[in-house]
């Protein structure tokens, strides 16, 4: 019974929430806002810790994906002993469906203390084309 108590303490010693809340998964890392405001969209992207250089914004099909990836600088601090390691190193991505009649030109993008700001247009409605008949004589 001794040992049973003894591993339920150690389980929940390292169950704690500063042990398990801190990056419960990738998207937790790109926390994101969408503002509607009027013609656009705005949308804002958390990324903490990453250089504007490490971020890239891509438009395909339709989609506009965010690519953000960071690397550790000095691979020595890597083969530390570490207890904990809570500050993230790799790549994170997200995608938004944005519409496919939009271009790459038309999305605005800046980063500003670790926000990326892009600014989305929203996709205009297509002219619904009326019939013309030809007069047959």
């Amino acid at each position: 019974m001794l040992l049973t108590r003894r591993n339920n303490l150690f389980d929940e010693f390292f169950n704690d929430p500063f042990f398990t809340d801190a990056y419960q998964s990738k998207q937790a890392l790109m926390k994101t806002d969408i503002e509607d405001s009027g013609n656009d969209y705005v949308i804002e992207i958390e990324l903490p810790g990453y250089k504007k250089e490490e971020v890239r914004a891509e438009l395909k099909e339709g989609y506009l994906t965010i690519y953000a990836e960071t690397v550790s600088e000095n691979e020595e601090k890597d083969q530390k002993n570490f207890i904990r390691r809570e500050r993230y190193s790799g790549s994170v991505k997200r995608s938004f469906y944005v519409g496919s009649g939009l271009k790459q030109e038309d999305v605005k993008a800046s980063f500003e203390n670790g926000i990326l700001k892009l600014v989305v247009p929203k996709e205009s409605p297509k002219q619904i084309e009326e019939n013309h008949y030809i007069t047959i004589e």
